[in-house]
């Protein structure tokens, strides 16, 4: 059967589905589909010229290289399509993206026809993914007195690509859709268990909602009473987006209430409005600017103050809002972007500055912040290339240096990365294009990665990031169809692009699934580093990480480079003792309850970078709090490491990195014998002097300093999501942490997981002990509930065989994974009993295996949002409680929450921690 034949099947199938053709990609179907167009007697002509012209993917895609070719033959004249005319030939190539149609326009505009090199050339000057190879056909051409080369270079000196672009719309007319009361997780908009459509952009969109065809139909209804207005997505008396960066999420919001980017291209749409009580969380709104959209702070209902400022609460603690104005669904409102304030009708219910700052409204007029990065980077040549400066074109990077100010470490880490400044030190606030040491890709967003790379006309990695990385961890709990179907793929087109991949596409060393945030914690070597990261825990506990969708992390592997404000800092240090029988986790929680009792429920964190003086504790520890700080909605955070903790911690990267050498992972351009280098030579540094860790200088200026008391952590904390809490907008959030006697002994646990990025090889250690300690207090180990253990990675699993944990671990389980025979099915219900799974995220990131609806899970994992690990049933609403190793795996035996006594009996002898805050000076 030919391919056009399969093709037929498929939209046949689709169309069951509600579903039209799938755009595509492919080199050979879209072949056949040319053959049938020049066979004027062919039954599918007609239907073949509509798949060319309107459903073929972009970019670099192997069918894009097709279609550049025949549209490139049909101007030239060597191939002729009535229905395609010579004008319409250089239309589809403009909207291509780049690569191939690049290749093409470039071959006609340097050509003999001199009148069809005018076109072609007018096409180029529209055009910004412009790589090496073709800036330097145009530079070569310009040297030999080109005239053409030397029209279009004058044009992108000029960025006319960017300056004859239509100005945004004055106002921007919205109708409201309030999509939830409190907190919106991007579950919500972009369900972890569908992750494995997120390529297939209309079929991804089904899920919008979690299925909801109700909202669904609403938000339709609402369009269709509006056609002339955009229809603004809202988390009402919450924060949009919370918990990822989830390109996905921002897809297919744009897919329901955005603006389609080409006629030619089906499903990719631009340009949403999205906004929340507490605006948008920060990696979320990245993202929003990557697709040219508006994210608002609301501010529609605020705390209330007495006579004397201080705020009102209610008899459970919480402050007492008051509605300023509504944002009720269906509401008509106006935003003006000249004026940077929202209306109703004449009425001016907010200044929303900060969602139009220059470099905002540029991605709005570009279509996206792709665009203004490219085309920057293209004026930069054009300019170099005729000898001239830059015109000033593109707003100028906002700089501010504040005279006799300090600089808190991720200012230090952005003007040492920093590229096109006046070379003035910065401080917060701002704007900058900085170098990109470290990237990461996990599974289920690198397929939309590996998309982006191609529609950006892509093909290697960036000269100057060190590393990057291609994971296997979110699908690493079942090895089912559809992982059989988009893993390989995504592996061998990363490796390809010049990653380094989990899993090899030639076969030769063993599948890895361990969790991507531990991989790039050991890759990143450098204490000055910054990372880009497919994940919103992307958050190392050496250099400044930030999670990123899938297209930020595509622009930096392409470029090297990210662009952002430098964000401000929030100054966390420790004083007291822990008590022994406590566990780091439990001051992970302690820190963001005592953060919002020091500053009266406001969270000080949100947006801002954590700058945690931890001191004592190693990357492996270390990483537990920054890890936790994406749900404490900071941007990043930076441990603050004394120097011979931070060689220790290095030493440890280094060997793990030789690790996947020795495995046969390092690929040809020696990536990781790179990483190992520099580790080396950043330990003689360090060792020497010659180059203390970093720290930030002691009158350096923070948002807010809050110090945490060791000695108040007396018991263990449990983050709750509070599911039955009669105000909705306060049910999971991660603010609302618990101590372990608030359930009295008495709160039932259906199941525990131990596993997830917040833990490390020490975890496992104690859930070694513990049950060692169980079985000599009882006589034996009986669970009541079920034990979900998933190491993070590989090399956990190998040092615990290494010294005997791991036999512990097999002694008391009822399943040990295989690697030689991995689950095909995902497990739909869970025995009494250890299970040690396959290393990777497991039931945290909820794309395969879940919970049993309705249960109560007590677990490691950083997520508590609804439907998350977790569904609710029809008589219970799901429960997914955050806790320390220990208080899960006592949780489990005990099918119940336990008390003091029973904790500290279980934990006798065990050293949890041995985290005290640091008697040096971390300060420069």
């Amino acid at each position: 059967m030919s391919m056009y034949k399969d093709y037929l099947k498929q939209i046949e199938e689709r169309k069951d589905q509600g579903l039209h053709p799938q755009p595509i990609d492919g080199a050979e179907l879209l072949s056949e589909i040319i053959a049938q167009i020049k066979d004027l007697d062919n039954e599918y002509r007609e239907d073949s010229l509509n798949f060319f012209i309107y459903n073929v993917l972009p970019g670099t895609t192997s069918a894009a290289g097709v279609k550049a070719k025949f549209l490139k033959e049909i101007i030239l004249g060597e191939s002729k399509v009535k229905e395609i005319t010579i004008s319409s030939a250089f239309e589809q190539l403009s909207h291509m993206k780049g690569g191939p149609s690049v290749k093409a326009l470039l071959d006609i505009a340097l050509g003999n026809d001199n009148a069809l090199a005018q076109e072609a050339a007018k096409v180029l000057k529209t055009q910004v993914f412009l790589y090496e190879a073709d800036t330097a056909r145009l530079e070569e051409a310009f040297n030999k007195g080109n005239k053409i080369a030397i029209d279009i270079i004058k044009s992108y000196a000029n960025a006319e690509f960017f300056t004859k672009l239509p100005e945004i719309d004055e106002e921007v007319e919205v109708v409201t859709y309030v999509a939830g009361v409190g907190d919106i997780s991007t579950d919500l908009l972009s369900p972890g268990g569908d992750a494995h459509s997120r390529s297939d952009r209309e079929l991804h969109g089904q899920c919008m909602f979690e299925h909801n065809k109700v909202m669904q139909n609403e938000l339709l209804a609402l369009k269709k009473a509006h056609p002339d207005k955009r229809v603004m997505l809202i988390a009402e008396k919450g924060t949009m987006g919370v918990g990822s960066s989830r390109m996905s999420g921002v897809n297919n919001v744009a897919l329901w209430t955005g603006v389609p980017f080409s006629k030619y291209v089906p499903f990719i749409n631009f340009a949403p409005v999205i906004a929340g009580t507490n605006g948008i969380a920060p990696i979320f709104l990245t993202t929003v600017g990557v697709t040219g959209g508006i994210g608002l702070d609301l501010k529609n209902w605020v705390q209330q103050k007495d006579a004397e400022g201080n705020t009102i609460r209610d008899e459970s603690g919480d402050p007492i809002l008051k509605e300023t104005y509504s944002v009720a669904t269906g509401t008509v409102l106006t935003i003006n972007t000249k004026e940077k304030k929202l209306y109703n009708e004449k009425t001016e219910l907010k200044d929303v500055s900060a969602a139009f700052t220059p470099q905002k409204m540029e991605f709005m007029k570009a279509g996206g912040s792709y665009a203004v990065v490219f085309g920057k980077k293209l004026q930069t040549f054009a300019a170099k290339t005729l000898g001239i400066e830059a015109p000033q074109v593109y707003a100028t990077s906002k700089e501010i240096t504040i005279e006799g100010q300090g600089l808190t470490a991720v200012e230090k880490i952005f003007n040492k990365n920093a590229v096109g400044t006046s070379g003035a030190i910065l401080h917060a606030g701002s704007y900058v294009r900085a170098e990109v040491n470290i990237v990461g890709s996990q599974d289920t967003t690198g397929l939309m990665t590996s998309q982006e790379l191609e529609m950006m006309a892509a093909t290697v990695i960036s000269p100057i990031v060190d590393g990057a990385y291609q994971s296997g961890c979110h699908t690493a709990s079942v090895w089912d169809d559809k992982s059989k179907a988009n893993i390989p793929r995504l592996m061998s087109f990363m490796n390809d692009f010049g990653l380094i991949t989990g899993r090899d596409p030639k076969g030769k060393y063993f599948p890895m699934t361990d969790v991507i945030h531990k991989v790039l914690n050991d890759l990143t070597v450098g204490d000055w580093d910054i990372i880009i990261g497919g994940d919103s825990h992307t958050r190392m506990s050496k250099g400044v990480a930030f999670g990123a969708d899938s297209g930020t992390v595509a622009l930096a592997l392409a470029t090297g480079e990210a662009s952002m404000p430098i964000p401000e800092s929030v100054k966390v240090t420790f004083k007291g003792q822990m008590k022994s029988y406590m566990d780091f986790r439990d001051v992970v929680h302690a820190t963001q309850s005592q953060m919002l009792k020091q500053f009266g429920g406001e969270n000080v964190f949100q947006g801002r970078v954590i700058e945690v003086h931890i001191g004592t504790l190693t990357a492996d520890e270390a990483f537990t709090f920054t890890d936790w700080t994406a749900e404490m909605k900071a941007k990043a955070s930076i441990c603050i490491s004394e120097d011979d903790t931070l060689v220790e911690s290095l030493e440890i990267a280094k060997g793990r990195i030789q690790i996947m050498i020795d495995k046969g992972m390092d690929n040809a351009g020696k990536v990781l014998k790179g990483l190992v280098d520099k580790a080396e030579n950043r330990i003689v540094e360090l060792k020497t002097g010659i180059k203390p860790s970093l720290r930030p200088d002691a009158n350096a200026k923070y948002h807010a300093e809050v110090v945490i008391d060791l000695d108040e952590i007396a018991e263990p904390m449990i983050a709750d999501p509070d599911v039955n809490n009669d105000d909705v907008s306060k049910r999971y959030t991660h603010d609302n942490i618990r101590p372990l006697s608030y359930y009295g002994g008495t709160k039932k646990v259906d199941l525990g997981f131990v596993g997830s990025c917040m833990v490390h090889k020490g975890d496992m250690k104690i859930l070694a002990q513990m049950l060692k300690n169980v079985e000599a207090q009882y006589g034996k180990v009986e669970f009541k509930a079920p034990l979900v253990v998933a190491p993070p990675t590989y090399n956990i699993v190998d040092e615990l065989k290494a010294e005997g944990d791991w036999d512990v671990l097999v002694k008391y389980s009822g399943f040990e994974f295989d690697d030689s025979a991995p689950k095909g099915v995902a497990r739909t219900g869970y025995e009494n009993m250890l299970y040690l799974e396959r290393p990777g995220c497991n039931l945290c990131m909820g794309n395969q295996e879940k919970a049993a609806p309705g249960d109560t899970v007590m677990a490691t994992s950083t997520r508590l949002f609804q439907g998350r690990v977790v569904k609710d049933s029809g008589e219970k609403k799901g429960e997914s409680l955050l806790s320390s190793t220990p208080v899960v795996v006592l949780s489990t035996i005990l099918g119940r929450t336990p008390t003091m006594a029973e904790y500290e009996a279980a934990v006798d002898g065990i050293v949890l921690t041995k985290f005290k805050p640091s008697t040096k000076q971390l300060v420069r």
